[in-house]
């Protein structure tokens, strides 16, 4: 429809998570009116993340160097992990600013549907740290799906034998939220994860 290398950018954009084709469209045609100079930093900084970034030996976020800031980050309890799915899933606990631990990242959640097992994420991993850097707590804040929720079923089953305790983040009713619109799971698991006051 486009000539061929505005088509081919088009292409590429829409294969983005959550960029359809009209956004990979309009970000084309917004890449054709700025600056050179603007989009040769764009394309630097693609390249530069690919050939730079990895994953940290330790917890599996991503980091440019060895360790993560997190792991290097010496005022953090190293007794306490908080284990996610994904590396963007650090950022989303951060934000909340309550929690001083280190991370874990599995690299996704068990889904038999999709051919993810327990085999294909970071369990062993997460197990030998358990083992060797004196970890006391796993908090497991996988995803409120089903699949996060067999992840977490599985993890707990995992470690407990090491000794560790293993706690869950409760789900249930955001703040502000009225009853009237939750659905029954997200009520259900508000009962149950409820505290005293």
């Amino acid at each position: 429809m486009f000539e061929p290398p505005i088509q081919r950018l088009i292409d590429e954009l829409a294969r983005l998570p959550g960029i359809g084709r009209k956004s990979a469209q309009r970000l084309a045609f917004h890449l054709l009116t700025v600056e050179e100079e603007d989009a040769r930093r764009l394309s630097r900084a693609i390249l530069e993340m690919r050939e730079q970034v990895r994953l940290c030996r330790r917890c599996f976020n991503v980091t440019d160097s060895d360790e993560c800031s997190i792991c290097r980050d010496l005022r953090r309890d190293a007794t306490l992990v908080c284990v996610v799915e994904r590396p963007q899933d650090i950022v989303v606990v951060e934000r909340s600013r309550e929690f001083r631990g280190r991370y874990h990242v599995l690299g996704g959640a068990v889904s038999p549907i999709e051919g993810i097992g327990p085999e294909r994420l970071r369990f062993r991993e997460l197990v030998e740290r358990v083992r060797t850097e004196g970890i006391t707590e796993v908090i497991i804040a996988t995803n409120p799906s089903v699949e996060g929720d067999a992840t977490a079923l599985y993890l707990a089953k995992v470690l407990k034998p090491e000794g560790v305790k293993v706690t869950r983040l409760a789900s249930g009713l955001p703040v502000g939220g009225d009853l009237d619109y939750a659905d029954e799971l997200t009520l259900g698991r508000a009962l149950v994860g409820r505290q005293e006051m």
